[in-house]
């Protein structure tokens, strides 16, 4: 695994335990999106499965808000790693499945992408990544209009309020008038809004020619900021008509989240008290009914 393989060769420095346990990792950025082949700088996001206990802090004998607390992991993430083999330079972000879940529960743009890649950019997943992204969906919602148009607010801001740009941002802005990197995320952005709304599911690669176009610079900023302007009044027709699900179902997310840490771990019932169940509880009404007879 590329993880395990740069940390033999000392070229990244993640916790000792998170190579081994990395459950997902996959590309990200332009080749994601099918705008761009050009692989010479690589993003992978993915997630880990942490030592159990610091899943659960309470296995080492830690009690909540009481004397000092030990740092829980959350994510790891290295830039601009260079391959030990070749000129491929990584840019690394990988999560505990908790924090990834939970991100993906609140919306967040790029997590969301991240379970909806081709399967040509997975570079690593294994039993318990599989489970999730057979059950990606149910992280889509509506609530994709408000975080996704949120995000596509800042590309645009980036646009418009442009400063010290690097030297290979700034050579796109003077040929194109505007840096088109931050454009077509701006529109891509918007039109994810969109396909979730109305197909209830994600294909990355949907609008690649368009998202080329403005690549390219076939797009004028004027242009751009009428289609966006378009675009949001029609998503908020769009969020009205959509019957997708107003937000995740916290519930069945969590019940994924466990059944993914069961797969991993093993049994958690010495670990959390589980819920019974509707046949425990009627059970336990019987008997207090019985009781007072």
């Amino acid at each position: 695994m590329l993880l395990q393989k740069l940390q033999k060769a000392r070229a990244i420095h993640p916790p000792a335990w998170l190579p081994n346990n990395t459950v997902y990792l996959t590309i990200m950025g332009s080749m994601a999106y099918g705008v761009s082949s050009d692989s010479s700088d690589m993003d992978l996001y993915g997630f880990a499965m942490p030592p159990l206990d610091m899943v659960f802090p309470h296995l080492r004998g830690e009690i909540p808000g009481f004397g000092r607390q030990i740092p829980r992991f959350e994510q790891w993430q290295e830039h601009r790693v260079q391959s030990p083999v070749s000129n491929q330079l990584y840019d690394f972000v990988v999560y505990s499945i908790v924090k990834f879940f939970h991100l993906c529960l609140e919306n967040n743009p790029n997590l969301i992408d991240s379970l909806f890649t081709p399967r040509r950019c997975v570079v690593h997943s294994t039993p318990v990544a599989e489970i999730v992204r057979e059950n990606r969906k149910l992280f889509l919602s509506k609530a994709c209009h408000y975080k996704m148009r949120a995000y596509a607010h800042a590309q645009m801001s980036k646009i418009v309020n442009k400063r010290n740009p690097s030297n290979s941002r700034a050579a796109d802005i003077e040929k194109h008038g505007y840096d088109t990197k931050f454009a077509y995320h701006c529109v891509r952005l918007l039109l994810e809004a969109e396909q979730i709304m109305t197909t209830h599911d994600l294909d990355l690669e949907r609008d690649r020619e368009v998202l080329k176009a403005i690549r390219r610079g076939e797009w004028t900023l004027e242009h751009l900021q009428a289609w966006a302007s378009e675009k949001e009044r029609q998503l908020e027709d769009i969020y009205v008509r959509s019957t997708l699900r107003e937000r995740p179902d916290e519930q069945i997310v969590k019940d994924l989240l466990l059944r993914c840490l069961e797969h991993h771990y093993g049994s958690l019932d010495k670990v959390i008290a589980k819920n019974r169940g509707n046949e425990a509880l009627l059970r336990d009404l019987e008997l207090l009914i019985e009781k007072y007879r």
